[in-house]
């Protein structure tokens, strides 16, 4: 009976500790930076490629703390996810779309860098993408 009441402790244990475990994994509302989501596009094709696009404001420019907010995003394998930072308080899109131009024209000079992954998994970050 002992050996019962042991294993059966052990099991509550780890069954409490993989629930807890489980809750507080590191997430965007974790970072600093005061991260905004403006505004989201995705595809509808569910069988190919998925398409993410986000806008969001950022209330400093912490570029490690942005990079860390795209590896956040979800991807899709052979997808593309692309996430445009703009500064707090200055204009930034509630709506982007797919193509080249996701970002409107008015809102190009505000942005401040722009995360994306690609289809093969490969990260780039480029700060003021628009400044040229």
């Amino acid at each position: 009976m002992k050996l019962k009441h042991i294993l059966l402790a052990l099991t509550v244990v780890l069954i409490g500790w993989f629930i807890y475990d489980s809750f507080s994994q590191p997430g965007p509302d974790d970072l600093e930076g005061d991260f905004k989501e403006t505004a989201f596009y995705r595809n509808e094709n569910n069988t190919g490629p998925i398409i993410r696009i986000y806008a969001v404001t950022v209330s400093d420019t912490l570029w490690s703390q942005m990079q860390q907010y795209g590896e956040y995003m979800p991807h899709t394998k052979y997808g593309n996810t692309k996430v445009y930072f703009f500064p707090e308080g200055k204009p930034a899109p509630t709506e982007v779309q797919p193509g080249n131009q996701p970002i409107p024209a008015p809102f190009r000079e505000n942005c401040l860098g722009v995360y994306e992954k690609d289809a093969m998994s490969q990260v780039t970050f480029t700060r003021y993408p628009f400044s040229r």
